[in-house]
Order: C-alpha cells, then sequence, then structure tokens
C-alpha cells in the first residue's frame, strides 16, 4: 500500500492559495522559512506565468517558489548560510518525498550550488526571488524601485549569466507598470 507524501499532498492541490495555506501550518510544525516575501514572490510568478507562455508547469512553479526558500536563514550577513540554504532546503524537500528534478528546481534559485543544465523552472525562481526581493525593504535597505531593480537584475545579478526567460520577464514588468501608471 503506498502513502501519501507531502510532496503528493501539496503538489496534487489545484488552489494555489490552499497551497500557500499548507506551507504556512508546515511553517508552523516545523519552522521552515515562510513570510510575506515568500507570498509576493508566488503572487509575482503566477502573474509572470498567467501573462506568458512560457509552456512550464504552472502547478511545480508555484509550488516550488513557496518552498524553494524554506532553509532560508533571516541573518543575510552569515554568507555561508545564505550560500548553502538551496542546498540545505532541496535536501530537506526530498525527504518530505519531492522528486529529483522539483528538488533540482528549487536548489536552482540561486547558482551558489553548481548545476551543469539548469532546469527551465529554476529560471524563473531565479527571476521572481531575485527582482522580488529588491521590490521589499530590508532592515538594511529601503526598496528599489521598479526600474531600478530591473536594472539591477539585469545589469548587476544576471550579468554574464543565462537566464531564458530574462527578456520575457522585463517586457513582463513593463506592460504591468504600464498598467498600474
Amino acid at each position: 500500500m503506498d502513502t501519501e507524501t507531502f510532496a503528493d499532498y501539496i503538489l496534487s492541490e489545484p488552489n494555489w492559495v490552499k497551497k500557500m495555506e499548507i506551507v504556512y501550518y508546515l511553517q508552523k510544525r516545523t519552522g521552515i522559512f515562510y513570510d510575506n516575501s515568500v507570498v509576493f514572490k508566488t503572487m509575482l510568478a503566477k502573474q509572470f506565468l498567467d501573462r506568458t507562455n512560457l509552456g512550464l508547469d504552472k502547478n511545480i512553479i508555484l509550488t516550488a517558489c513557496l518552498l524553494c526558500n524554506c532553509k532560508k536563514t533571516t541573518n543575510a550577513q552569515e554568507l555561508s548560510k545564505v550560500k548553502l540554504f538551496a542546498k540545505e532546503g532541496a535536501e530537506y524537500l526530498k525527504k518530505l518525498g519531492f522528486s529529483d528534478r522539483f528538488c533540482k528546481i528549487c536548489e536552482g534559485v540561486n547558482r551558489y550550488s553548481y548545476q551543469e543544465e539548469r532546469e527551465k523552472e529554476s529560471d524563473v525562481l531565479e527571476l521572481v526571488d531575485q527582482f522580488g526581493g529588491m521590490l521589499l525593504s530590508r532592515p538594511e535597505r529601503v526598496a528599489f524601485k521598479v526600474d531600478e531593480a530591473l536594472v539591477l537584475l539585469e545589469y548587476r545579478n544576471l550579468r554574464d549569466k543565462n537566464n531564458r526567460y530574462l527578456e520575457q520577464f522585463k517586457k513582463f514588468v513593463n506592460e504591468m507598470e504600464a498598467v498600474l501608471i
């Protein structure tokens, strides 16, 4: 008899808001990292995926967006922890029953772990994680304006890196900003 894993449970939930609730309760039970920044970045990912036709599995990406930072440290000054959280998170997610591919997607949220071939979904996570993070204030800095964050994303964070969805993401951000002005 097969037993359902946490991975099966959350991946089978079609409603992304209910997925957030599931992760909220997981955080309460286990202490994983889950705060408003995760919700914001997941909403950003959903908007991006809803407005583009990337041919990717939205369920996988939104679930990964909710969980890829599960072992993130709240102290950004601990560079060694910052460099390891995605790898530690992927190992943790494996214990919850997620596939090797899903864990690789989550580990690819940043580029601290070398991956010979990055998963396409990791590129989406990277964009929303970095861009979304710049739009939020932190204790050490205020939030960047949208245009500043976009420039920093392209010319600093992703300089000399191949993110296959950067151009679509920039177009999405510019279109969304035009609608809001």
